[in-house]
C-alpha cells in the first residue's frame, strides 16, 4: 500500500511543498512494476526440483501503461541479497497485462504469463526482504521491501504492492 502525504504552504511568495512517501518503496518512472509477490511459498519449503515447491513462489509484474508495449528481454530482478534473474528472452507484455517469474523449472509462455527462473532455490526470503527491478539500461524500474509480521496481516505468504 502507498501512502502519500502533501502540504502546502505559501510564505513570502514562496510556495514549500512536503511529499512523505514509505521508506518500503521507491517510486520509479516506469510502466513495469511489480504488482505482488508471493515470498512464501504453500506449505513445507522443499527446492527438490522433482518433487519441491519453488514453482508456489512467483513475482508478478504488470505493465501498467496504458499505451506502450514493453520487452521484458534484459530487465534484471534481483533481491537483496544479490541472488537475480534477467530475463533474456523476448517477452512482450501489452498495456495492462502481467507475467509471473516462477522458481522452478518450466516452458516460459505468453499465453499463459508465465517465465520460469530455471532455477529450483527459492529466491525470497520468508520473513523480510527486498525485491529489485531494473530496466535493461540498469536504471530502476521498481523495487519494495517486504516483513512478513509489517506486510502480511493475514499471513498467507502473499503480498500487493500495486493493485
Amino acid at each position: 500500500m502507498r501512502i502519500r502525504f502533501f502540504a502546502a504552504a505559501t510564505t513570502a511568495g514562496a510556495l514549500a511543498v512536503l511529499a512523505a512517501v514509505p521508506a518500503h518503496a521507491t517510486e520509479y518512472s516506469s510502466a513495469l512494476k511489480i504488482k505482488g509477490v508471493q515470498y512464501d511459498a504453500p506449505g513445507r519449503d522443499s527446492n527438490n526440483c522433482a518433487t519441491g515447491n519453488t514453482k508456489d513462489e512467483y513475482l508478478t509484474i504488470k505493465n501498467y501503461s496504458s499505451h506502450t508495449t514493453v520487452n521484458l528481454k534484459g530487465y534484471v530482478v534481483k533481491d537483496k541479497a544479490g541472488n537475480r534473474f534477467t530475463f533474456s528472452k523476448n517477452h512482450y507484455l501489452q498495456p495492462g497485462d502481467y507475467v509471473k517469474l516462477r522458481g522452478g523449472h518450466g516452458t516460459d509462455s505468453d499465453a499463459k504469463n508465465v517465465v520460469y527462473r530455471q532455477n529450483c532455490n527459492f529466491i525470497w526470503n520468508n520473513d523480510k526482504d527486498t525485491i529489485y527491478v531494473y530496466k535493461p539500461s540498469g536504471a530502476g524500474a521498481d523495487s519494495h521491501a517486504y516483513t512478513k509480521s509489517g506486510n502480511d496481516p493475514d499471513g498467507n505468504g502473499y503480498i500487493t504492492f500495486h493493485g
